[in-house]
């Protein structure tokens, strides 16, 4: 048995080195995935256009209108009339506008009520609230600043202190990094898989494969092995990616992140072999692939949307997402830690769900034609 298995590991490795296509999928994808995600997508509203109208200037609006220049979330330029500015969010130039009253000044001098309207462009509904956020921020700040210049004290009668854990920083790249790689291993292990046997029955080599003494048993593990030790290659690149290029904190232990991370790909290559039994054609399998694992990974493993923010339904269905798991996994070990009250119920899903798609899988797996 155990030469029969090492005939079938040894058979897999040579197919992959001869096949550019499985490292290609295994180790150059994960790698332009996570520079795509990790430069070009944020959640973080940064260099927002801002329209700042101000009818009659003086040194108190033009330090107001400095306090919104010198934010790193904003691109400030200062106009005299509200109705270019208007056009100006209507045609999509300005997230937001910022209107100053002409009797701002004068109002200000005699501690009267001065306030200033925010406009803001509401076609992106989360961009539209992180601007909002950013703004009133601003004008709280400045308002502290010309009652300290006045030998004053800001009447706020509670004052909130805001200490953030774990994204100190509070950059979603941190935030999206550990979760793309459940997506990257979610690729590797069932579309690589589903792809790779879909192949073989293609080319007809299953067929030889089957005509051999190998066992359902030893047929799927040798299958597997290789796989596995492919994507926990592009797992470990993509972990150094994440900390050398990205930056992103690890905070936990590298071995727990290792097993948690063995644990889901046993279960997704699991996934890939069972719709290999499924589709005997690498188009449909690819498609099944793409439609059972990678969407609901992308969309509903909380890698960018929040779980508990959808339908009912919709996030029942989620707890059927093994990348729901990692994802948190993931999360947990990279910014807070060892965590075992979040780590151990999400690792024993994982374990869960990739003993019922191997026994799913080898229930299947036939040493037949039929």
């Amino acid at each position: 048995m155990i030469r029969r298995l090492w005939a079938l590991v040894r058979k897999e490795m040579l197919q992959i080195v001869r096949d550019p296509s499985s490292i290609v999928i295994a180790l150059v994808l994960p790698v332009v995935l996570l520079l795509l995600f990790g430069y070009g997508v944020s959640l973080d509203a940064r260099h927002v256009t801002l329209a700042v109208v101000v009818p009659e200037p003086t040194p108190r609006t033009a330090s107001l209108v400095s306090a919104f220049a010198n934010s790193p979330y904003f691109r400030v330029e200062e106009l005299r009339f509200r109705q270019p500015a208007e056009a100006g969010l209507v045609a999509g130039r300005y997230r937001g506008v910022v209107l100053v009253a002409e009797d701002f000044d004068a109002k200000a001098a005699r501690n009267a009520e001065a306030p200033i309207q925010v406009l803001l462009d509401g076609t992106d509904a989360n961009t539209a609230r992180l601007v909002k956020g950013y703004a009133e921020g601003v004008w709280a700040v400045w308002l502290g600043h010309e009652a300290r210049d006045a030998g004053q004290r800001l009447g706020v009668p509670v004052t909130a202190e805001t200490r953030v854990w774990f994204n100190e920083a509070l950059e979603s790249r941190n935030f999206l990094v550990p979760g793309l790689i459940a997506i990257n291993m979610t690729l590797v292990g069932t579309i690589l898989t589903a792809l790779v046997v879909a192949r073989e029955w293609e080319r007809g080599t299953m067929e030889a494969m089957i005509a051999t003494p190998v066992g359902a048993v030893e047929l799927l593990v040798g299958k597997l092995l290789p796989y596995f030790v492919l994507g926990m290659g592009g797992m470990a690149l993509s972990v150094l990616l994440a900390l050398y290029l990205f930056h992103v904190p690890l905070r936990g232990s590298l071995w727990v992140l290792v097993a948690v991370s063995a644990l889901f790909l046993v279960g997704a290559l699991n996934m890939g072999l069972l719709i290999s039994t499924v589709a005997r054609n690498q188009f449909v399998a690819g498609q099944i692939a793409i439609v059972s694992a990678f969407l609901p990974a992308f969309m509903l493993s909380g890698f960018v949307f929040e779980p508990s923010s959808m339908p009912l339904w919709i996030e029942a269905l989620s707890h059927v997402v093994a990348a729901r798991y990692f994802v948190t996994c993931l999360q947990t070990i990279f910014m807070a830690g060892d965590v075992w009250s979040v780590i151990l119920p999400n690792a024993g899903a994982l374990l869960l769900i990739a003993a019922i798609l191997g026994g799913l899988t080898l229930r299947r797996t036939k040493k037949s034609l039929e």
